[in-house]
């Protein structure tokens, strides 16, 4: 199948039909609980990364605080989300930034927030789009899949699949379609076992056409 524009775009107007009310899962109150919880994230689940996080914050809700704790207490704290060591480190290096260079705020610059310990380009966009209500489409596991299977952008990196997104994407629709690709990653294009007959999108996917032929 060749994945023309007019295609994507019946691709993006399914997906935003399909999961126009859901929310992102992580569950924060304000930029800088959004930012330690996307942190914590990598390599971990959203359900997990809430467990520890309300733990956390309920002890220490604030970058000061979290300096306070001390390295060995916050290695403590997040031990159950996964490479929790080198978390920690990022974790504290970013809130003694944000307390020496940004009164314990976080900044909304985007190329600020890429110079955060622990700080890449997916974590820096999630902050900007959903912190900040700045366009912006953060790629993560799902995002990368769902978009080089349905061809809406394809890419070995994420950074090229990002940047082909951002072309086939409107921008006043990006950072409701980050949102969108992920559930629909979660919930119908997994990694293993894809539930293609389930799939709004199995007549415009050319990764159902591959499964077909396999099977």
């Amino acid at each position: 199948m060749r994945i023309t524009k007019k295609i994507k775009e019946q691709q993006i107007e399914i997906l935003g039909r399909e999961y126009k009310d859901e929310k992102p899962a992580l569950i924060f109150k304000n930029p800088f609980e959004l930012l330690i919880a996307v942190i914590l994230s990598a390599q971990c689940t959203d359900k997990r990364v809430n467990i520890t996080t309300a733990r956390l914050f309920a002890k220490a809700p604030d970058a000061q605080s979290i300096i306070d704790m001390g390295i060995d207490g916050l290695e403590r704290e997040i031990k159950d989300c996964g490479l929790f060591r080198n978390k920690a480190k990022n974790i504290m290096a970013t809130c003694q930034m944000l307390v020496d260079k940004f009164s314990g705020e976080v900044p909304e610059d985007y190329d600020v927030l890429l110079t955060l310990p622990g700080v890449g380009r997916k974590t820096a966009n999630v902050v900007s789009s959903i912190a900040f209500n700045r366009p912006a489409i953060a790629v993560d596991t799902h995002v990368f899949r769902v978009a080089n299977r349905l061809g809406l952008a394809r890419g070995e990196t994420p950074l090229q699949v990002e940047q082909g997104l951002m072309k086939a994407i409107p921008r006043e629709k990006w950072s409701a379609a980050h949102h969108w690709l992920i559930w629909h990653g979660r919930r119908v294009c997994r990694a293993r076992n894809p539930l293609c007959a389930d799939c709004s999108l199995r007549e415009i996917c050319p990764s159902r056409e591959d499964s077909i032929r396999r099977n």
